[in-house]
């Protein structure tokens, strides 16, 4: 599958998917052992389609590169590109890609009572109380996070 740009920001840049091309994968569907391997693991051998198997609602769904650290604490990198689908509600607890006053960012919404949090994954970085003066607009929750190594 290719990505599509189709916004850069200093915190995250937008892609679409570009479903043109299918890639079936080999898969092992026995579980990866960190100590010795199974002969019989050589002849286990499915195939995966990421395509079908990340995204959900293909009419909804986009992707954005992660550019800094707010939320290392949830396992999302610098570098990361997160799969994000609009069609999903934003819920308690969920990360979300957001935008507040026209600036984009990724945090989990905390929802207390009548109040909004967005709450960053690092400590080094404060909450931000959305109030009726901001302007806030969910645009996705993140269902995954894919990284290079």
């Amino acid at each position: 599958m290719k990505l599509r740009p189709i916004h850069q920001g200093p915190l995250l840049e937008f892609y679409a998917p570009d479903y043109s091309t299918a890639l079936d994968l080999p898969y092992i569907d026995a579980g990866l052992r960190a100590g010795f391997p199974s002969p019989a693991d050589d002849f286990i051998e499915l195939r995966i389609d990421i395509n079908k198997e990340y995204i959900k609602n293909r009419d909804t769904t986009f992707f954005a590169r992660v550019k800094g650290n707010s939320m290392v604490n949830a396992g999302i990198f610098d570098g990361d590109l997160l799969i994000i689908d609009k069609s999903l509600e934003p819920q308690n607890n969920k990360i979300a890609v957001c935008q507040i006053d026209g600036a984009f960012t990724v945090k989990r919404i905390k929802i207390e009572q009548d109040v909004v949090w967005l709450i960053a994954e690092n400590e080094n970085y404060q909450p931000i109380k959305v109030t009726p003066e901001n302007e806030l607009m969910i645009w996705g929750i993140v269902t995954a996070s894919i990284k290079k190594f």
